[in-house]
């Protein structure tokens, strides 16, 4: 399991690297303010964790071109290729995973009734989406949990924690949304060879 991160505090240096990355960028969509974070936080029952809070109150509510692959989203959006019909996001009930799970080669899950009732959870509860790379490939940042403050990719087949070098299939860099954005930033690829 991954280190637990300071979420409550944001580090200065890493607002004045995600400002560098953000904040000019053609297309960003400016800060939401402090207001609004405050009322999407009442509303759905959580508190963000930092550095992303800050991110959106006063850098950048999200980038058409990225990170990820076809931009970052505003804090209160879904990629279009969501999907309807999916369960109601609940993002103040706990991320369910702290490990690695492929589930695409559990048996457990391999009715649908039990794949909803244990992956479900992994793509509706406590986090955002921050964005997709497509062909059903999300990022989530986990808002509530043990995993609150990592970036996750959760994807048809599996769920996998960002900049966890343990993990049994590591994507690399430093976890927290400061880490995964600066990796994006400097051309890092997300995939790592075994």
């Amino acid at each position: 399991m991954m280190p637990r991160m300071d979420t409550e505090t944001h580090d200065p240096a890493d607002l004045t690297a995600l400002r560098e990355l953000f904040a000019d960028r053609p297309g960003a969509v400016p800060p939401i303010g402090w207001a609004a974070v405050r009322v999407f936080e009442a509303e759905q029952g959580i508190v963000l964790p930092e550095p992303y809070r800050t991110f959106v109150a006063e850098v950048c509510d999200g980038l058409p071109d990225g990170p990820p692959h076809y931009g970052l989203l505003p804090l209160t959006q879904t990629p279009s290729d969501w999907g309807a019909g999916r369960p109601e996001r609940l993002l103040a009930e706990p991320f369910p995973l702290t490990t690695t799970w492929i589930w695409e080669d559990d048996e457990e899950v391999a009715s649908e009734e039990a794949y909803e009732a244990r992956v479900g959870p992994v793509f509706n509860h406590g986090s955002l989406l921050l964005g997709t790379d497509g062909c059903g490939m999300y990022w989530h940042l986990v808002v509530t949990g043990p995993q609150r403050g990592h970036v996750w990719l959760v994807t048809e087949s599996g769920a996998l924690p960002f900049g966890d070098a343990t993990a049994d299939h590591p994507l690399p860099g430093a976890p927290g949304f400061a880490g995964w954005a600066a990796h994006w930033a400097g051309g890092g690829e997300w995939f790592t060879d075994q």
